[in-house]
Order: C-alpha cells, then sequence, then structure tokens
C-alpha cells in the first residue's frame, strides 16, 4: 500500500511471513465512507499479447475489474477479429467490439528488435503479461518467460494455447472447433440420434478465458504473498477436459462412455426442451414431488401413481414411452400458456429463447446485461454487459474498445517516459503506428 491508500483506508491485517529482507503483508482494506467507486485491480496493469477470443475476453475482465489493459496488436490489421464480420459497425467488426472494452491499444512490430524491445521495457513497468503464442515463438524474439523474468522477476506472466506448453501436440495451433472435438466436447453436444454439433458460441475459448482470468487472480495474490511472479500455463485442451466434470467421472470410473442427449438429461426424466404451438419450452423435474406437479400442470395426473413412472430410475428405464405422452400435451397449448400454468408450481422451466427475446427479458434487463458504449468512429456500440455484480463497487461507464494503435503515443509517453521525438522516430521507421483518432 502507498501512502495516499493509507491515508484513505484503515488497514486491518498483520504481516504473514517474513523472508531474509523481503516482508510480505496480507492486508484488509476497510475503505472509508469517502471513497467511491475503487476497484480491486485498480492500480494493476496488463500488457495483453492476445488475439481472437480467449484472451482478449479473460482481459477483458480484468479490466472491468480496474486493470489497465494494454492490447498489443499488429501494424495495420490488428487483432484478428477486427476483420471478421459482417456485421461492422462502421470499419469495426462487431465481434471485436463484443470483447475488447476497458483496453489501450499499442501498434507494434514484434518482428523489428526494437518493437521487441519496447515490449521488454513495457513488461518491466507491468504487473501481468498474456500471450497466445505457440510455445517458444516469443522466446525467438527475445519475450519468452525466461527473457520477461529477467528484467521483470515479479511480473505474472500468463500463456494460452491449445494443447500446453509442452507434449506432443504443443506446437499445433489452437482453434476452439478442433479443440473442442479433441476434448470430446462436441462429441456430447448435438442430438440424440444426430451428428456431433459445435457449440453455438465458442464454448472452449470462452472456458479458457474465464480459468485464465483466475489462474491471473490468483497468481496475483501469489506475488503478494511471496514477492516473486510465475508462469501459467493455460489451454484450450485442458479447460474443456476439466469441464467435461461428471461425464469425465462418469467414465474414468465406470467405464461409461458418454453419447448425444440434445436438450435431454442422461439421468434425469423428464429434463428437457418441448415442442409447443409455437416454439419451446424446458422442464426439469429433479424429483418425484416435481413430476407429480407437472403431470398435474399437464392433466395427466394418472402418470405420477403409474409403477412405470413412480420413481426416477423407472422413469429413465421408460423413457422413450413417457416423452411421447408429455411431447404430445406439450404441443397442444403456445409456450407462453404453459409457462402460466407452470408459475408458482415450484417445476423449473422457462422458454428456449432465440436472442431477440433474450433482450427484452426483464431479468437480463434488471442484471446489467446490455451495456452501451460510444465509440469513436463505430458510434453507439450496445454488447452483453458484465456477468457479476459486487456490493461495493459499480462495472459502469466502460471505455469503448480501441482503434487499432489508438493510445501508441500516448503509452509510450506515459508509461516509458519516451519524449516526442523519440516517438515520432519510432513512428516513422514503422516500429511502430499511431491511429490518427486519438
Amino acid at each position: 500500500a502507498n501512502s495516499s491508500t493509507k491515508e484513505k483506508a484503515v488497514i486491518c491485517g498483520k504481516s504473514l511471513k517474513k523472508k531474509k529482507k523481503h516482508i510480505t503483508s496480507l492486508f484488509c482494506f476497510c475503505l472509508t465512507s469517502g471513497e467511491e467507486n475503487i476497484k480491486p485491480l485498480d492500480g494493476i496493469k496488463v500488457l495483453d499479447l492476445t488475439r481472437v477470443l480467449a484472451g482478449p475476453f479473460a482481459s477483458m475482465i480484468l479490466g472491468d475489474l480496474g486493470a489497465e489493459i494494454i492490447k498489443v496488436e499488429r501494424p495495420g490489421s490488428g487483432d484478428d477479429t477486427r476483420a471478421w464480420g459482417p456485421p461492422f459497425l462502421g470499419d469495426e467488426s462487431v465481434y471485436f467490439l463484443s470483447v475488447n472494452r476497458n483496453k489501450k491499444s499499442i501498434a507494434v512490430n514484434l518482428k523489428d528488435p526494437r518493437g521487441a524491445k519496447l515490449i521488454l521495457e513495457l513488461a518491466g513497468v507491468c504487473d501481468v503479461l498474456v500471450e497466445n503464442y505457440i510455445p517458444g515463438k516469443l522466446s525467438e524474439m527475445g519475450l519468452g518467460y525466461e527473457d520477461v523474468q529477467k528484467v521483470a522477476p515479479r511480473l505474472v506472466y500468463c500463456s494460452i494455447t491449445g494443447y500446453g506448453q509442452t507434449g506432443p501436440m504443443s506446437q499445433s495451433p489452437g482453434y476452439d472447433s478442433i479443440a473442442s472435438a479433441v476434448s470430446g466436447m462436441m462429441h456430447i453436444t448435438g442430438p440424440e440420434d444426430g451428428e456431433p454439433v459445435r457449440p453455438g458460441v465458442a464454448m472452449t475459448d470462452l472456458a479458457t478465458g474465464l480459468y485464465t482470468h483466475g489462474a491471473i487472480m490468483a497468481a496475483l495474490l501469489w506475488r503478494a504473498k511471496t514477492g516473486r511472479g510465475l508462469h501459467i500455463d493455460c489451454n484450450l485442451l485442458s479447460s474443456q477436459v476439466a469441464c467435461l466434470t461428471h461425464i469425465a467421472a462418469n467414465y474414468l470410473n465406470a467405464g461409461k462412455e458418454a453419447k448425444r442427449w440434445g436438450t435431454a438429461h442422461e439421468s434425469i426424466v423428464p429434463y428437457q426442451g418441448f415442442k409447443t404451438q409455437d416454439g419451446y419450452l424446458i422442464v426439469a423435474a429433479g424429483n418425484n414431488k416435481q413430476f407429480a406437479r407437472v403431470c398435474k400442470v399437464l392433466n395427466l395426473s394418472h402418470l405420477s401413481d403409474d409403477p412405470k413412472y413412480k420413481t426416477n430410475t423407472l422413469r429413465v428405464q421408460n423413457r422413450k414411452e413417457l416423452l411421447q405422452i408429455l411431447s404430445q400435451r406439450f404441443s397442444e397449448k403456445r409456450t407462453s400458456e404453459w409457462l402460466g400454468k407452470f408459475e408458482g408450481t415450484g417445476v423449473p422451466c422457462g422458454p428456449i429463447n432465440n436472442i431477440q427475446q433474450v433482450f427484452s427479458d426483464a431479468q437480463v434487463a434488471h442484471n446489467d446485461l446490455i451495456m452501451k458504449m460510444e465509440h469513436p468512429t463505430a458510434g453507439k456500440v450496445v454488447i452483453p454487459g458484465p456477468a457479476v455484480r459486487f456490493s461495493d463497487f459499480k462495472i459502469n461507464k466502460p471505455t469503448p474498445p480501441p482503434l487499432t494503435g489508438q493510445h501508441t503515443a500516448q503509452v509510450l509517453r506515459e508509461m516509458l517516459g519516451y519524449k516526442d521525438d523519440d516517438i515520432e522516430q519510432l513512428l516513422k521507421a514503422g516500429t511502430v503506428c499511431q491511429n490518427k483518432v486519438r
């Protein structure tokens, strides 16, 4: 804690560890009433060398929590997803805009030794570096973990790859759909009697981004306790295999191979989507009481007393016959009518919404999941907001996703102390680029 922080807080902690001349302390800061919207990562600087989705998604979350994100992009084209459209808003792809708020962009040519030197200098004044290059690629530029550690021993260096830093597939490029297939995710997704299906969003990338965000937070706590930085190995394959949870455990412990179930649940019946007159409804009867209530709502109370369906085990065994009966009844009314009948019964249920219906939902609006920003060239941008809310601070007033190289001169000047003449020389040499919009 610096002196200004101490003046604004009551320190309620004690020294945890003393080793040689280094004292590591863990403090609990109780903010005074004068402080407003202090975020947990205020003052943390993140050097973001990632592109596409997993890394940018992770760094966006860190930015929401107060970290200053310095996004390093290729001069000219920038992040790959800037071209991933349509749709576009102006010249910006909506894909890029969706995962890059609260960031500053610098455009640096890493193939130029002077560009690599700039990154090394920035690493020396940052707390975290995140990258998603194939293992060994940054080391060829003098920017690998061992290189950076020499100048920034307290830096948290996080690598995101397709398959990990070592092993037989480590040099393979990481793509969500490939990792989804290799990890088994695609095998268990899709209609029961159909082909494997790719999830509607890049869930393997997004899961890796979430693991990355959590790992970086843990590493910052580690650094607070030890005074040392460390290297984090995040990868798509490990993230998705870890997310197989009970599907993986079923095989590892009982040798049970998984299959596709569509919207249904392998072990609970009824627990799936049903077609209605005008759409789809999903109903989840997790116990016998809920099943009886489902039968009552459907005016099929005799089913709950039928010896074939009295327990969930029996319902799983007689799944097809029972689901035929239920499906026929659900098809007789509209989704809204069934929702009205289920309201207050204690049976978990809900509509299978399209995206327009999602963002018309009152709870979605209440949870602040619609975030608006004003972009310098794209104009009004609306994207999904943060998933988590906190009692003592708000994640609001985001800065819009940056233009490629929008903050190059500002970052070099403010973070590294470069003079305008030095910056101009780097610009003329093509080592860095500066967008005209500042």
